[in-house]
């Protein structure tokens, strides 16, 4: 059984979550220091749903690791 492509997953959705979410902070920041009238609702609710994708990568990786510390315990 492989966890690779697990693994690789994990740390795909983990950088694409992160550069949604710098993407998403900039259009914020740039937002608000210019004072513009513009919807921030948009950039804000895209900023949680990439935190959330962070995290299940996240979580993604720590079964993952686990996963192979209890198999290198029963191989012991």
């Amino acid at each position: 059984m492989s966890t690779i492509p697990a693994i690789q997953s994990a740390y795909t959705g983990i950088q694409s979550g992160m550069q949604k979410l710098n993407e998403n902070s900039a259009q914020i920041a740039k937002a608000t220091t210019t004072g513009s009238d513009v919807n921030l609702s948009e950039p804000l609710v895209e900023l949680m749903l990439n935190e959330q994708q962070v995290k299940a990568s996240a979580k993604v990786i720590e079964a993952n690791d686990a996963m192979l510390g209890s198999i290198l315990n029963i191989k012991v």
